[in-house]
């Protein structure tokens, strides 16, 4: 079952793929600036880290996000800047 997974956001940086401890990261053969997470290599880091390293390395907000779609680095989780339009009533 995958774990974690990268998004479009990614701005292919290597960041992730150098610091995964599983092998999981690799680039997309279709769009080499493009990573991706291996889905049965992907341990979440369990076992070895008590983070999992791509999330803790990527510079990109959204970037990578859990089994649930979830981002693991949110909108302005990196650089304190929220849109104005997140949390607020339309």
């Amino acid at each position: 079952m995958m774990k974690y997974a990268i998004t479009e956001q990614c701005v292919g940086c290597h960041a992730c793929a150098l610091v995964c401890p599983n092998n999981a990261v690799f680039a997309d053969p279709d769009k080499p600036q493009q990573f991706m997470i291996h889905p049965r290599r992907c341990t979440g880091c369990e076992n070895q880290y008590d983070t999992p390293q791509c999330a803790t390395i990527c510079p990109v907000e959204t970037a990578i996000v859990d089994e649930l779609m979830i981002a693991v680095n949110p909108i302005g989780s990196l650089t304190g800047i929220v849109p104005l339009h997140v949390g607020r009533a339309q």
